[in-house]
Order: structure tokens, then sequence, then C-alpha cells
């Protein structure tokens, strides 16, 4: 008997009248928006401006969405193409499945064009994204309770997740591989935030320690799961993909470290984000638009300087007296232009 173990929910939708809210984008759309705040407030402290990670999100998490599909329906396409399969449930993407590779690399792609559009380098705005995007991979797991997909073998340990009985499952208690998952996200993403603030990582190389570190979890906790999967040499495509992708990453961040050292002084052209914005941040004058008095001869500012003193030593008798008598500052002005 089970003294302990993770329920799954009933069901992964909830209807509201005609409106159905379903567990796994819900878990996918918290992801983004965590992403994107915490994202901002790095790229402000960097010295870019307020807005400009959302405005570049706009393109990217729409790239990502598709690229994650993509990989998901080429990489397992006897799910929708196989005998007996129906191709349109390739577009049902809230019944689960997205690549993470697919969705970071054409995501990417996204990210570009936004990054081209506002005049800023990519690999600086990734940076600055790379902890958020881990965390929203910790929230999109969750999406994989509420569907009940994607867990390990069967186990018998206190933190055991219970299946039901479905279509494509057995019944039983397995290894909450979502759980590990997300737990190792939430841990990817505290380094990378340690790691850029002791370090100071920039051109990419934050981005570049969050691939190489969740591939590394990924490896093993691929190795878990017990879900159909295509495999190569023996090991799943995931696991391969997940060894490219570590290597490539290493390789990025210790070439980057030799010829770009240290971070950029400015990510983005024009004023800063405010008061406490990041290295490189431009300064901008308290009054911007205040004038400069032109510098003229050492002894018109002289005798400037002295009519002003006179001046305010001097008692005006009366106001109407004042006003027709020019001041000791506009006659000092036209000796100065003399």
């Amino acid at each position: 008997m089970d003294l302990a173990y993770i329920p799954s929910p009933s069901t992964g939708v909830i209807h509201l009248g005609p409106i159905p809210l379903r567990g796994y984008a819900f878990c996918i759309i918290i992801g983004v928006f965590v992403a994107v705040w915490l994202g901002n407030k790095r790229w402000i402290a960097r010295g870019g401006k307020p807005g400009t990670v959302a405005d570049i999100a706009v393109w990217a998490v729409p790239f990502g969405l598709v690229g994650g599909r993509l990989y998901h329906v080429i990489t397992d396409y006897q799910l929708y193409f196989g005998e007996g399969r129906d191709w349109v449930d390739a577009f049902k993407i809230w019944e689960g499945g997205l690549g993470i590779w697919g969705a970071i690399a054409l995501g990417a792609v996204g990210a570009w064009i936004g990054c081209r559009l506002r005049g800023i380098p990519l690999p600086a705005w990734a940076d600055a994204l790379a902890p958020g995007i881990a965390i929203a991979q910790a929230f999109g797991r969750w999406g994989n309770w509420f569907n009940q997909e994607l867990y390990g073998r069967a186990t018998d340990l206190p933190w055991a997740l219970k299946i039901s009985d479905g279509p494509n499952r057995v019944a039983g208690t397995y290894h909450p591989t979502f759980l590990y998952e997300s737990l190792w996200c939430l841990g990817v993403a505290a380094l990378v935030i340690w790691a850029d603030r002791r370090f100071k990582l920039g051109h990419g190389r934050a981005f570049a320690l969050y691939v190489a570190a969740y591939c590394s979890g990924r490896v093993w906790i691929e190795y878990m799961r017990t879900d159909e999967a295509h495999h190569i040499m023996g090991m799943r495509l995931n696991v391969w993909t997940a060894i490219l992708c570590f290597i490539l990453a290493v390789v990025y961040f210790v070439v980057s470290s030799k010829l770009r050292p240290g971070r950029e002084e400015v990510v983005e052209p024009g004023p800063s984000g405010g008061p406490g914005s990041g290295e490189g941040a431009a300064a901008v004058p308290a009054d911007a638009d205040a004038k400069a008095v032109p510098a003229g001869p050492k002894d018109a500012k002289a005798v400037l300087a002295g009519a002003d003193a006179k001046a305010d030593a001097e008692p005006v008798a009366d106001a109407g007296a004042a006003a027709k008598k020019p001041t000791s500052l506009t006659k000092a002005a036209e000796a100065d232009k003399g």
C-alpha cells in the first residue's frame, strides 16, 4: 500500500461556460510572464530601457511556440502521421507536446528580428533573459503534470507520481520527472544569476551557461523517462541533442571569454532605463534642456560677476524705477557683446 505519493489532477482542463482553461497552456503563460518580468529587471540593470524586453518577446514567443511544436511533431511524427493517426492532432498544441530545443532555436530567430529592429545586440538580450527562460521552463513542466505525461519509470518512493488509466498510459506510481526537471531549472536560474553577478558575464555567456547547465540535467532526466521516443545508437534522440547543445554552449563560452572578455558597456542606444541602471549606461544631465552660457573673454566675465554682486548689494528704490532702469546684468551682457 502506498503511504505517500503525488496525486495527478483528474482533468487538465476546467470549463468556464464555453471557455476551456487548460492547465498546460496556463503553465506556459505564467512562465512567459515571469520570464519577461525578470528579464526586464535584468535588462534595465544592464543599462537598457524599460519595455524593450517585452517588445522583443512579442517576436520571440510566437516563434518559440511554433519552433517547439515543429520539433515535437518532427521527432515524434508517428504520433500524428502513423497508421490510424489523425494529422490534424499535430495542431492541437493544448494537448501537450513542445520541444524546448525547437522553441529556443526558432525563438532565437524571432528575438534576432526584434533586436535588429531595435538596434541592440542579441547576445546581450539573451543574457538578460537566460535565468527567466529557465524559470519559464520550470513552470511549463507542470503542464505535463496536468496532462499526466512524460513521467519516468515505476517506483514506490514517497514522492512517486500517481498516474490514472488513460490513453497511452497505465495506472501506477512513477518517477515525477516533470518535478525533477522543474526543480533542476530553478537551480539553473539561480546558478546563472549568481555567476552573472559574480563574474559579470556578457556577450551571450550567461545564456551559454544556462544552456550548458540545463543540458547537463536533461541528460539524466531523459534517461528516466519511459515515453515513446526515437533512439540513435541506443540513446534517446533528446539525449543526443542535449549532449550536442552542451558541447556547443561550452565552446561558445570559452571562445567568447577569450575574444570578448567582460560585459557590454552599452546594451541599448539612447538614455538608460533610469537611476541605477547598469554599467555603461549613457549619463544624462539632470536638466537636459538647460543652455550653457557662452564663454566670453576673461575680463567680460569679471565685469559680469562684479556687476551681479553690485546689483545684489544695492536695494531697489521702487518697482517703477527698477523697471525703467536697465539691470547691471544687461549692461554686462552688452559689454560682453562689444
